[in-house]
């Protein structure tokens, strides 16, 4: 692993411009397929500014799932979003940062070239499959688009290659149901469409946001195992949005947890699981619903998460957390690598607390 230098406390706004920015190599020494430096993204609302995403570094490589954690409004869409290029400007902008993808920061490319990689090099499959295909268009129409778009196919064989599609992700009949529209299909059927879109041109990255939402336990499990298949299949790297950490326990190579638009722990994802090295990390593993503790009252953790308007002074979970002192109050922590007690390195391992420590050892 190696990691970009530290840099200091950012005085002017209260957050530290870039810390340490972990950046996991693949398996044979190549550079990550996507990694995201630094990134700062604002929103100017009226006479304000909602300061969405503040400082996010991450990397992910082929063949990779990185699962992004964190409640509502942690600033994890909106980084999806940047990386993408589909940000709403106005009033959304990247304030600060760079976004290296297949080596090149894409974020210094002209519109017209950003356009080509997506749906042929990035790829994103949306929370709302309903909201997401047009309600007057048939799927094999919408799902030919791509293939008339990008290839410049005939109607005929794109329509062919929709039918393919469809068979892939499991849709029963799919010869028969090409010229369906979107309401006649189930939540479940709806978002196969949506990875069939996404896998449509076979990019190398796809980044899938809240991709189970509103959908039964069941159907969640065979959506996530089909998506783990297909990564398998094309060897795509996988940003993985979620709120449900048990969604991503089977499926996640590693973790990264976000809040208030900062990464405050990163690990492996059964490291995490075992031992979370901050306390914001901690409490979402406590209200997961568990079966030896049928009858008790579920832990939730206390209070809201905060404005985004006006971030707190020091760490921005101090309001919330039960192992806040003075020092939270008025200094953000940096992410820094966790270690066991004798002080060798705990690979991937890295947490944005000044009480790290007792988190994970006490």
């Amino acid at each position: 692993m190696s990691r970009t230098p530290v840099t200091k406390h950012d005085e002017g706004d209260g957050m530290t411009s870039l810390e340490m920015a972990p950046t996991n190599a693949g398996a044979d020494g190549a550079a990550p397929l996507l990694e995201v430096r630094d990134l700062h993204v604002e929103f100017a609302v009226r006479d304000s500014v909602t300061k969405a995403v503040n400082g996010v570094n991450y990397s992910v490589n082929a063949g990779e799932t990185l699962a992004v954690l964190g409640e509502s409004g942690s600033g994890k869409s909106v980084t999806a979003q940047a990386i993408m290029g589909i940000l709403d400007s106005p009033p959304g902008r990247i304030a600060k940062g760079e976004i290296f993808f297949q080596g090149q920061d894409i974020l210094r490319l002209p519109e017209n070239e950003r356009r080509k990689l997506r749906g042929a090099k990035m790829a994103m499959i949306f929370q709302d499959a309903l909201s997401s295909l047009n309600p007057v268009l048939s799927v094999g129409f919408q799902l030919g688009e791509m293939f008339r778009a990008h290839q410049g196919m005939s109607r005929k064989d794109a329509k062919a290659k929709a039918i393919e599609l469809m068979d892939r992700v499991r849709i029963p009949a799919a010869a028969q149901r090409v010229g369906d529209y979107p309401h006649q299909f189930s939540g479940g059927m709806r978002q196969r469409i949506m990875i069939a879109m996404a896998l449509a041109l076979e990019p190398d990255l796809i980044i899938a946001d809240e991709p189970t939402t509103a959908l039964d336990v069941t159907v969640q499990a065979q959506v996530m195992d089909l998506l783990a298949e297909l990564q398998r299949e094309y060897n795509m790297g996988l940003i993985l949005i979620t709120h449900d950490l048990g969604v991503v326990a089977d499926v996640a190579d590693k973790i990264a947890v976000m809040y208030a638009g900062r990464i405050v722990e990163t690990a492996p994802v059964h490291e995490l699981y075992k031992r979370p090295a901050h306390p914001y990390t901690k409490g979402l593993l406590e209200s997961i619903p568990r079966l030896d503790h049928k009858g008790q009252e579920l832990y939730a953790i206390k209070g809201l998460p905060p404005n985004l308007q006006a971030i707190p002074p020091g760490c921005a979970f101090n309001p919330r957390c039960t192992m806040a002192q003075d020092v939270c109050r008025t200094d953000v922590p940096p992410l820094v690598p966790v270690t066991e007690l004798d002080g060798t390195e705990l690979p991937g391992r890295h947490s944005a607390c000044h009480f790290w420590k007792e988190t994970i050892h006490g």
